[in-house]
Formats: structure tokens, C-alpha cells, sequence
């Protein structure tokens, strides 16, 4: 089956998200102009996706070899992890996104190769699974450890967006054809494939296939594949031999019944995601119940300050289920060891942006932001060409074997390459298509959610269009200019998100003050008669504040983290004196800490100075008695936390012990 225009009507003439509060903008709408975000963005389209290209494209990378050699057009066997065809589906809805804001034909030609060799792999009912096809030992659908439906998902979220942004069908003829096979083998209820659920990309696919078709068998599939989880016994058998059971894989708990983030990271916040989207169509209660408490439990229990998460490698659920790669118990929260796969803090920002839009309250937002600035950005260098997999919140040189086995996914520095490639398309696109998220549609005006020199040219809910300006400097300076260049001649909103951090933020229209209330972590909405050259300015004052722990989170008990605005701060070794241990620096709480940009300086950053502590006096073994330490006073300069590990290998901690005077 392929889409016709008759399906294409039919969608056109549904409407989708109807349990939202806000919508979001289309994909193009929203153009960086200057600053933070155009910078990256810029890097994106010029050296990120098309160093990405040329390792995927290439025999390093080998995904679309892979492709390739299943379409019959090479010679050769699959390379790469099971989950590699959805890494690649990534990557080119992260082309998608570079095409549909710069325009460029050379990209939606590459992109139009790649699908011509994607359809000449897939078989005639469908199936596409490289890692399958190209193997002797396996099976479709024998066992969920080959993640086929983690490959199915991305699949059909490229295939989705390459069609918004395209309008051709080419790539969304193969979304489709698969998904009706999908339909056709996991819609009846068996045995077999009750337990198959996982890994529960697919459900976010199967949704936005859904809104793009309108074809309602996708939603109830996707809604199946929630109904299945903790529905089954938990124990091995013939589907699940060679992966972890339970927790792990969210087959323990309904998730109407959960309550408690478990299990690997990215596995459980794509399921939460997906079943943000599902509620977003069908306004199940029980549904949003049960989100609302998980996203209380990630944010509020289990997630760093740079709102990383995935505390661990391996450990144990609290049900005591083998987990790797995610969720321990709360307030468990280790520095050193910490994994925070890039990934997973993606998801983060992921499921709070769906969260944002079925609620609309800034907090969800303020997570977006802190992930984003922090450890999302983490995950790859400042030019954009080496990639972090986990992200610690310190790092000590000599203390991990990172040959230990072959699935360590921690390294000292940043690579060139990951041989387990997920994390790097996922944030690239992520890059790639952020202004997306910088503004939001509500019933009868726009939300302004993210910060940064923007163009915006869209449509409210009624048809009119809108358009805004916005100049900054954020997230270096909290001067926000937004000017209405074009809109309707009746009343609508504007509102503006005050983050949770904003202290004594205030608002001025044409350069008069307003009398609505400026309340950190909450919109600041304005309704009136709106006209052509109408100037508003928020003033965010961006202070530098100290932050602590929960007490119950005893690895940063009396010590603290530098931010400011939505930036984390940290000390790295390069700004030490030699052969300086970051774990003999302690903050001097005394210090008066001042911010500095510094334009040539990693990409252009402002840098916190202030002081430091140096322990001088030195012992051996585990335990040892001390009197009074010895201190040597240093001033010091923090950097951005995101742009650590940018000047070769070095150590690094976000908190540091203070001493009080």
C-alpha cells in the first residue's frame, strides 16, 4: 500500500493533538538569526551532518552499506550494532531538517539517493531490518535483543518529517508498507509477540504516522504495544534470551499502574514519550495520570543537576531487576560514575516537550533548557566532529579500565566515532530542528519557550498569521527584545517563559512597564490589541548562584555547583596549576564570583572567576587521620559544563566540597 491522495485528504482534514494546550509551530517557521543557536545550527549544516555523512555513508560507519548490501548492490555482511539502521534513519532526519531551513537542492537530492536505496532494500510485504536480513542465525521477529522496533520507529519518524517538509511520498511509502506489516503481525493478540513490545520507539512512529496518514489503525497499534507491557509473566523464554527481563524493558508494571522511573534510560523515557503522544490523541486519564507521576519521579528524584539521567551502567531496579544503562534509586546520584548516556538525556527533553504541550507550565520547559544547554550538549565537541557516550559529572584520570569489556561505552575523551552510534545522530537532529521548540501555538496567541535571535513566521490556531522578531544574546545575557512584525487586528496572547531560575525578571511594552505579575517558572502572558512594530522587552537579570543537593543525595552532601541562567558550571584541570587533582580542589565560599565572555575562548562562552581552594597536604591509603589541612588559595576561572573536554584529555568535577570562612 502506498499513500494516495485520497489518504492525504483524509489527514489533511482530521485533527491531531486535540488533548494538547499547545501546538507545536511547523517545521521551518522559526529561523535562528544570530547567537548561541544559529552558531550551532550553523555547525549542524556545516561540519556535523556532513562529517556524519561521510562516516555513515562510508566504511566506518557502514549503515548504509548495510542497505546496500541488502538492496543487492554490494557485496558484503551487516556491520555495525542491531540498532544501526535506526541511527541512520536519524541521521537523515537531521539532513531533513538542515534541507528544510536552508533550502539547499544538493541535500534533498543525497537524501532522495539514500531512500532510493532504503526501498531497494526493503522486501516486497515490507520488512526492513538490515540486521536480519543480512544474517544467517536470526530471524524476523525471533527475539526482541535484535531491536527491530527501535529501527521501525526511527524509521517512521524520518519518513514522517522528510514528508511534512518535502511533500513527497517516496520515503513515507516505505514507512507505510512496513507499518502495515507491523499492523498485520502484532495487532492479533499472540504469545509470541505479546512481550515484543520493546524497545518502544515504534509507538512515537506509529503516532506521527498516524498524523500524517490519518489512518486510525496506527494509533491503535501504538496504543497496543502499550496495553502489552506488564501484562505478560515476567520470565525468560524463547523471544527474550540474551536481554534483561522485567524492569529493564518495562514489562514489569503497566503503565497506568507505574509510578516510579526504572529500567534503561532511553528504553523507558522513548515509552513515556510514546505514550505522551498517545494520550495527546485519545485523552485517556489514566494515561496522563501515570505520566505526570513518572515525570515527577525523573525530575524530582533521579535527574543530575545538568538534567542528565541514568544514574548507572549496571545495577538494580528497585524491584531488583538487572538494569543497565539507567534508573537506580532516587537520590542515588554518583559523580564519578555517573552514565548519563546522551541519549537519555535527550529523551529527557523529549518527554518533557511532550508534556509541555499537553500542559503548558513552564517546567517543562525549564528541563528542555537545562538539557539542552547542558547535558545534551555535552555529548559532542565544540567543532562537532567527536562524541561523548556517557557524561559523568566528574571525571578523574586513572581511575576506570576503559578496556574493561567490549561494551564500555564510557571514554575519557570524546571519539571520532562510537562503534554503539546512537547517540550522535540523536543529537544532531536534536541541534537541527530545536527552533522548532523556541515557540509554541495555544488557542489564541503564541508562547515564547526557548531563548535566542530568531525569526518567526507561522499561524495561530485560527489561520492569521503571525509574525516576531527576537534579539539576544541569551543565554550570555538576559536581554530579550521580541518586536511583532506582522499579526491579526484582534486581541491575542503572547507568552513569555520566566524560568524557574529567573529572579527579579521584568517586562516592558514599547518601553512602558506592565502591570502583570513576573513569577520565576510560570508564562507571563499578555493579552491585547497587538500591532505591527510592537516592541517587548524582558529583562532576565542572569545571576551567578551556588547550588546543592537534595540532602538525601549523600555524593554532593556539602558540596556545591556554580550556575548561571540556564548554564552548569565546571572546574577542569587545564585551568589548574600542573599536576593538580580536581579532587583537591575545594570551593572557597567566601569567593566573590564574577562572569566574563570570552569570545575566542571555546567557541565564545562566558567563563565564571572566582577562587579556589587547593589542598596541599597529601595521604595514602583508604582511610587516614588528619589534623587541619594545609590550603593554597588560586584564582580560578569555571567553564560551561557543556564545553568541557574540548582542549585534550583532562579531569573535571561539577560539584566541589566548599569551606565556609
Amino acid at each position: 500500500m502506498s499513500i494516495s491522495k485520497i489518504d492525504q485528504k483524509l489527514a489533511a482534514n482530521l485533527t491531531f493533538n486535540t488533548n494538547s494546550k499547545l501546538k507545536s509551530i511547523g517545521i521551518g517557521d522559526c529561523n535562528w538569526t544570530g547567537g548561541f543557536w544559529a552558531d550551532k545550527f550553523k555547525t549542524a549544516e556545516k561540519i556535523m551532518v556532513p562529517y556524519m555523512g561521510d562516516l555513515l555513508c562510508g566504511d566506518v560507519g557502514h549503515a548504509l552499506n548495510n542497505f546496500k548490501i541488502a538492496a543487492g548492490l554490494k557485496e558484503g555482511e551487516h556491520k555495525g550494532m542491531f540498532w544501526h539502521d535506526g541511527d541512520f534513519y536519524k541521521f537523515i532526519e537531521a539532513k531533513t531538517y538542515i534541507y528544510a531551513y536552508t533550502k539547499n537542492a544538493g541535500i534533498l537530492s543525497e537524501i532522495d539517493e539514500y531512500i532510493s536505496i532504503i526501498s531497494q532494500a526493503q522486501e516486497e510485504d515490507g520488512y526492513l531490518q538490515t540486521q536480519i536480513q543480512l544474517r544467517k542465525d536470526a530471524d524476523r521477529y525471533e527475539n526482541r535483543k535484535y531491536h527491530e522496533m527501535y529501527n521501525t520507529g526511527h524509521l517512521l519518524i524520518s519518513a514522517c518529517i522528510h514528508h511534512n517538509v518535502t511533500g513527497q511520498n517516496n520515503f513515507l511509502n516505505i514507512a507505510i508498507k512496513h507499518a502495515d506489516l507491523l499492523h498485520t503481525i502484532f495487532m492479533p493478540e499472540t504469545k509470541h509477540f505479546g512481550r515484543f513490545g520493546f524497545n518502544q520507539t515504534q509507538i512515537m512512529g506509529l503516532v506521527e504516522l498516524y498524523r500524517t496518514v490519518g489512518d486510525a489503525k496506527y494509533l491503535r497499534l501504538a496504543e497496543k504495544f502499550i496495553n502489552n507491557r506488564g501484562k505478560y509473566e515476567v520470565k525468560h523464554d524463547s523471544t527474550t534470551i540474551g536481554y534483561p527481563i522485567g524492569d529493564m524493558v518495562q514489562e514489569r508494571t503497566p503503565l497506568r499502574e507505574s509510578k516510579e522511573a526504572v529500567g534503561h534510560a532511553v528504553l523507558a523515557l522513548y515509552y513515556y514519550a510514546g505514550a505522551a503522544d498517545v494520550y495527546s490523541e485519545t485523552g485517556e486519564q489514566a494515561l496522563l495520570n501515570a505520566l505526570d507521576l513518572l515525570w515527577d519521579n525523573v525530575t524530582q528524584k533521579k535527574m543530575y543537576v545538568t538534567g542528565a539521567v541514568g544514574q548507572a551502567h549496571y545495577g538494580a531496579s528497585t524491584n531488583l531487576d538487572m538494569i543497565e544503562e539507567g534508573f537506580i534509586d532516587a537520590y542515588m546520584m554518583p559523580n564519578m560514575t555517573a552514565y548519563n548516556e546522551t541519549c537519555a538525556n535527550l529523551c529527557n527533553a523529549m518527554f518533557s516537550y511532550r508534556m509541555f504541550g499537553i500542559h503548558g507550565e513552564s517546567k517543562y520547559m525549564d528541563i528542555i533548557e537545562l538539557v539542552l544547554y547542558n547535558s545534551g550538549l555535552s555529548g559532542i565537541s565544540v567543532e562537532g566532529k567527536e562524541y561523548f557516550y556517557a557524561n559523568p559529572l566528574r571525571m578523574v584520570n586513572n581511575t576506570r579500565d576503559y578496556e574493561a569489556h567490549e561494551n564500555v561505552t564510557e571514554t575519557p575523551n570524546r571519539e571520532p566515532y562510537l562503534e554503539c552510534f546512537c547517540c550522535p545522530p540523536n543529537l544532531v537532529r536534536t541541534i537541527s530542528k530545536v527552533s522548532g521548540w523556541a515557540y509554541s501555538v495555544s488557542d489564541n496567541g503564541v508562547s515564547v519557550n526557548l531563548y535566542g535571535s530568531n525569526h518567526l513566521k507561522t499561524n495561530l490556531s485560527d489561520g492569521t498569521a503571525i509574525a516576531l522578531s527576537q534579539e539576544t544574546d541569551y543565554p550570555w545575557k538576559g536581554r530579550i527584545k521580541i518586536t511583532v512584525e506582522e499579526c491579526k487586528t484582534e486581541s491575542f496572547e503572547i507568552a513569555f517563559r520566566i524560568p524557574g531560575w529567573a529572579k527579579s525578571a521584568t517586562l516592558q511594552i514599547n518601553g512602558e512597564p506592565t502591570s502583570i505579575q513576573i513569577n520565576p517558572g510560570t508564562f507571563a502572558k499578555i493579552n491585547r490589541v497587538w500591532k505591527m512594530g510592537d516592541v517587548v522587552l524582558l529583562d532576565i537579570p542572569m545571576e551567578i548562584n551556588l547550588v546543592e543537593g537534595h540532602p538525601r543525595i549523600e555524593e554532593v552532601r556539602n558540596q556545591v555547583a556554580i550556575k548561571r541562567g540556564p548554564i552548569v558550571y565546571c572546574i577542569e584541570s587545564p585551568d589548574l596549576p600542573e599536576n593538580t587533582e580536581v579532587l583537591n580542589v575545594y570551593f572557597n565560599g567566601n569567593t566573590e564570583l564574577k562572569e566574563e565572555f570570552q569570545p575566542n575562548f571555546l567557541g565564545g562562552v562566558s567563563v565564571v572567576k572566582g577562587e579556589i581552594l587547593i589542598r596541599k597536604d597529601k595521604s595514602e591509603g583508604m582511610y587516614h587521620t588528619f589534623t587541619k589541612p594545609e590550603w593554597e588559595s588560586y584564582k580560578n576561572k569555571f567553564v560551561p559544563y557543556f564545553a568541557w573536554s574540548n582542549r585534550g584529555q583532562a579531569e573535571m568535577t561539577v560539584f566541589m566540597p566548599v569551606v565556609w570562612e
